[in-house]
Protein backbone atom coordinates (compact mmCIF):
# COMPACT_ATOMS: atom_id res chain seq x y z
CA UNK A 1 0.00 0.00 0.00
CA UNK A 2 2.58 2.36 0.81
CA UNK A 3 3.06 3.03 -3.34
CA UNK A 4 -0.47 3.76 -3.95
CA UNK A 5 -1.03 7.80 -4.64
CA UNK A 6 -4.00 7.93 -3.48
CA UNK A 7 -5.93 7.10 0.12
CA UNK A 8 -6.87 3.28 0.26
CA UNK A 9 -8.71 2.63 3.23
CA UNK A 10 -9.25 -1.49 4.02
CA UNK A 11 -10.56 -3.95 6.46
CA UNK A 12 -8.84 -6.84 7.63
CA UNK A 13 -11.74 -9.60 8.83
CA UNK A 14 -11.29 -11.76 11.53
CA UNK A 15 -12.78 -15.05 13.01
CA UNK A 16 -12.91 -15.65 16.84
CA UNK A 17 -9.15 -16.96 16.80
CA UNK A 18 -8.24 -13.76 14.85
CA UNK A 19 -7.79 -15.55 12.00
CA UNK A 20 -8.23 -13.70 8.52
CA UNK A 21 -11.42 -14.77 6.60
CA UNK A 22 -11.42 -11.50 4.69
CA UNK A 23 -9.66 -8.68 2.94
CA UNK A 24 -11.45 -6.05 1.70
CA UNK A 25 -11.24 -2.30 0.47
CA UNK A 26 -13.73 -0.18 1.83
CA UNK A 27 -13.02 2.82 0.42
CA UNK A 28 -10.31 4.79 -2.07
CA UNK A 29 -10.05 8.28 -1.44
CA UNK A 30 -7.76 10.95 -3.10
CA UNK A 31 -4.02 11.79 -2.38
CA UNK A 32 -5.05 13.92 0.99
CA UNK A 33 -7.90 12.32 2.02
CA UNK A 34 -10.68 9.13 2.02
CA UNK A 35 -13.84 9.44 3.31
CA UNK A 36 -15.01 6.17 5.42
CA UNK A 37 -18.26 5.80 7.40
CA UNK A 38 -18.90 2.91 10.21
CA UNK A 39 -21.38 1.62 7.91
CA UNK A 40 -19.12 0.87 5.14
CA UNK A 41 -16.36 -1.02 7.83
CA UNK A 42 -19.11 -3.18 9.62
CA UNK A 43 -21.27 -3.86 6.24
CA UNK A 44 -18.53 -6.52 5.31
CA UNK A 45 -17.96 -7.81 9.19
CA UNK A 46 -21.86 -9.00 9.65
CA UNK A 47 -21.67 -10.47 5.83
CA UNK A 48 -18.88 -12.57 6.79
CA UNK A 49 -19.29 -13.09 10.64
CA UNK A 50 -16.47 -11.31 11.57
CA UNK A 51 -15.53 -10.95 15.26
CA UNK A 52 -12.35 -8.70 15.24
CA UNK A 53 -11.34 -5.81 12.56
CA UNK A 54 -7.81 -4.49 11.89
CA UNK A 55 -8.36 -1.53 10.03
CA UNK A 56 -5.39 -0.50 7.73
CA UNK A 57 -4.78 2.79 5.19
CA UNK A 58 -2.17 4.69 3.77
CA UNK A 59 -0.49 8.32 3.55
CA UNK A 60 0.40 8.55 0.21
CA UNK A 61 2.71 11.73 1.47
CA UNK A 62 5.05 8.78 3.09
CA UNK A 63 3.89 9.89 6.43
CA UNK A 64 2.22 7.58 8.61
CA UNK A 65 1.73 10.48 11.09
CA UNK A 66 -2.23 9.85 12.00
CA UNK A 67 -3.98 12.98 11.42
CA UNK A 68 -6.78 14.44 13.73
CA UNK A 69 -9.86 13.17 11.52
CA UNK A 70 -8.12 9.40 11.26
CA UNK A 71 -8.21 9.76 15.16
CA UNK A 72 -12.10 10.80 14.79
CA UNK A 73 -13.08 8.47 12.68
CA UNK A 74 -11.66 5.22 14.51
CA UNK A 75 -13.25 6.87 17.44
CA UNK A 76 -16.31 6.53 15.70
CA UNK A 77 -16.11 3.10 14.26
CA UNK A 78 -14.89 1.99 17.88
CA UNK A 79 -18.23 3.21 18.79
CA UNK A 80 -20.09 1.30 16.24
CA UNK A 81 -17.97 -1.63 16.91
CA UNK A 82 -19.01 -2.07 20.55
CA UNK A 83 -22.66 -1.72 19.58
CA UNK A 84 -22.32 -4.48 17.69
CA UNK A 85 -19.67 -6.58 19.42
CA UNK A 86 -17.68 -6.81 16.66
CA UNK A 87 -13.74 -5.29 18.16
CA UNK A 88 -11.98 -2.92 16.38
CA UNK A 89 -7.76 -4.63 17.05
CA UNK A 90 -5.85 -1.80 15.70
CA UNK A 91 -5.88 1.06 13.03
CA UNK A 92 -2.53 0.74 10.95
CA UNK A 93 -1.51 4.10 8.63
CA UNK A 94 0.92 2.99 6.04
CA UNK A 95 3.34 5.45 5.12
CA UNK A 96 6.60 5.20 3.41
CA UNK A 97 9.02 2.41 5.04
CA UNK A 98 6.90 3.11 8.18
CA UNK A 99 4.11 2.06 9.92
CA UNK A 100 1.60 4.10 13.20
CA UNK A 101 -0.21 1.66 14.75
CA UNK A 102 -3.47 3.38 16.55
CA UNK A 103 -3.38 0.52 19.50
CA UNK A 104 0.29 1.53 20.69
CA UNK A 105 -0.16 5.02 20.21
CA UNK A 106 -3.36 4.02 23.11
CA UNK A 107 -5.84 5.49 20.54
CA UNK A 108 -7.43 1.98 20.85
Amino acid sequence: MRNLNKEYFRGLYLDIKNKLIRDEIISIGTLTSNLTHPREVFQPAIQYSAVGVVLVHNHPSGDPSPSDDDIKITKQIIGAGICLEIDILDHIIIGGNKFVSLKNKKVI
